[in-house]
C-alpha cells in the first residue's frame, strides 16, 4: 500500500515530464534534424536566405563555408550554419 502511495504521488510529475517531451523536446529534435539535412543537401546554384535575411545564390560551398552571389555579382562568404532556408522557384 505504501508503494502505491509513492507511485500515486509521482504520477503527476511523470505526466508533466511526458507532456514536456512530446510538446517541447521532440519537436525541437525534429527541427534540428531537418536543419542538418538541409545544410547537408546544399549545392551550388541553390537560392537561399541567411539567418540575417540576406537573399543570395550559392556560388561555391565547402565543409564549413558558403560563398554567396548577391546584387551586382558581389560575393559574400558565410558560415554554412548561417543559412536558414533554401528557396524554391524565383
Amino acid at each position: 500500500m505504501d508503494q502505491l502511495g509513492i507511485f500515486g504521488a509521482l504520477l503527476p510529475f511523470i505526466g508533466i515530464i511526458v507532456v514536456f517531451y512530446f510538446l517541447l523536446i521532440r519537436p525541437q529534435q525534429k527541427q534540428q534534424k531537418r536543419v542538418r539535412e538541409m545544410h547537408a543537401s546544399l549545392q551550388r546554384g541553390d537560392k537561399i536566405v541567411t539567418i540575417g535575411g540576406l537573399h543570395g545564390v550559392i556560388d561555391s560551398i565547402d565543409e564549413n563555408v558558403v560563398v554567396l552571389v548577391v546584387n551586382d555579382n558581389r560575393k559574400l562568404t558565410y558560415d554554412r550554419s548561417a543559412i536558414r532556408e533554401v528557396k524554391s522557384g524565383s
